[in-house]
């Protein structure tokens, strides 16, 4: 199967996931996309959206599903969305598409976050992916004299504006071995809007795509 395939059937499989008639939350990307896609092709009938980009709230309005601001609910059942690198413990690299923060926002009032990806995003330890960091523009110089302070190597963005009007510099060779202590480390430095680590809010389930089908970690057994 190519890539594209897998993607695509894994958004089929977490579609077949949703509840009926609810509010969902929707993620931004490639594999994001093909969930939309997939939401609509399938008729499954979903009271709306909130979506964590322009982008994704673009594409969902173009399949005539309704968008809802997330400040219109308190929460939501259930949060879709990719990882550019995602561990055994389902701690994630997200931000390659820039969304990080509302991706992040939207996943903190999430009941359930369902990470829907293929199988070359499973890495046994995270930081092969480089750390998506948004900043508020003015502190890109003490952002980055921090990050190498870290051991990291950092690189702006070019050309690119985040929705909420921000840069970003994505940082390779960052120690990756206590994710949540460097996600947290990382967003007390004045300046950082967030940055692209989710292993405080981690994903509750992976739908994985493999050449031999869907595997669902944890397996659906080990599920509550």
């Amino acid at each position: 199967m190519t890539q594209d395939e897998l993607k695509q059937a894994v958004a089929a499989a977490a579609v077949e996931r949703l509840p009926r008639d609810g509010l969902i939350g929707v993620g931004t990307g490639s594999t994001a996309n093909c969930f939309i896609d997939a939401l609509a092709a399938r008729a499954v009938r979903v009271r709306g959206a909130v979506a964590s980009s322009e982008a994704s709230a673009q594409r969902l309005r173009g399949h005539g599903i309704t968008v809802v601001a997330l400040d219109a609910v308190d929460t939501l059942p259930v949060y879709v969305d990719g990882a550019d690198e995602i561990d055994s413990q389902l701690a994630m690299i997200k931000g390659g598409g820039g969304a990080l923060t509302r991706e992040k926002i939207v996943a903190a009032v999430a009941q359930r976050f369902v990470c829907i990806a293929d199988e070359s995003k499973l890495v046994e330890r995270l930081g092969r992916f480089p750390l998506p960091i948004e900043i508020i523009p003015m502190a890109r110089a003490h952002v980055e004299r921090q990050m190498i302070k870290l051991g990291g190597e950092p690189r702006l963005r070019a050309g690119f504006v985040t929705d909420n009007g921000n840069i970003i510099v994505d940082v390779r060779g960052l120690d990756m071995s206590a994710p949540s202590a460097l996600e947290g480390e990382i967003n007390q430095i004045a300046g950082v809007v967030t940055n692209g680590l989710f292993a405080r809010r981690r994903a509750d389930v992976l739908l994985l795509g493999t050449a031999q089908g869907v595997r669902v970690i944890p397996s659906e057994a080990a599920e509550p």
